[in-house]
């Protein structure tokens, strides 16, 4: 069962999300709060495993919620779903510690794939943003990692699972473990989230 939080401010939006999720097999929405304020204090209670987050809410913003309930919890999985995909947004939210971005016209299907990527590692984003990252990725010769940890930070960038990552490199989930435990002391990170927004600033893959 993937215990999830919603964070929206559209109490329509908030609504239909609460009951995809609590409609869906092996899903169960555990709280929806219309503000930072009061999901942070609810998440903080309910410790769910992936929180839906908005950007542009009353109040504190959707990006200040992620550093709050990242520095936290690190271990929380936080989703972006907004209607906001400047890059600039983007970028800050991944820097935050999103685990992946998405725009409110995501198909429920996809929504829920996202959802379940995100719990298992994954860092799911729609088309268009993820096109957008794509085009701000260049080649650097500066880093240090090897072409296997390239590889491996290349396919986490572009939202993929451990198990994922290790089906389309014939690898185990075990050797992409390790290859990103690498990754993050040689990047000087500790999460996926961090690892994915560091790709990004530094522009250390192409993908």
């Amino acid at each position: 069962m993937i215990t999830v939080a919603i964070v929206e401010d559209d109490q329509d939006i908030r609504e239909s999300l609460a009951l995809l999720i609590n409609g869906t097999p092996n899903f169960n929405c555990v709280g929806t709060y219309n503000s930072v304020e009061k999901g942070v204090k609810g998440i903080m209670k309910e410790q769910p495993d992936v929180v839906l987050m908005d950007i542009g809410l009353p109040g504190m913003s959707g990006i200040e919620g992620i550093k709050i309930l990242k520095e936290k919890e690190p271990e929380i999985d936080i989703l972006v779903l907004t209607i906001q995909s400047d890059d600039r947004i983007v970028f800050d939210a991944l820097c935050a510690g999103a685990c992946g971005y998405l725009v409110k016209d995501t198909p429920p299907a996809q929504l829920l794939e996202a959802i379940q990527e995100s719990h298992e590692g994954g860092a799911p984003m729609s088309t268009r943003i993820a096109r957008l990252v794509v085009e701000s990725f260049q080649v650097t010769p500066q880093t240090n990692l090897t072409n296997r940890e390239t590889e491996v930070l290349t396919h986490l960038c572009k939202g993929k699972s451990y198990k994922m990552i290790a089906d389309d490199l014939c690898i185990s989930e075990e050797t992409v473990r390790r290859h990103i435990k690498n990754i993050y002391r040689k990047l000087e990170v500790h999460s996926k989230s961090e690892a994915v927004a560091k790709a990004f600033k530094e522009k250390l893959v192409k993908l």
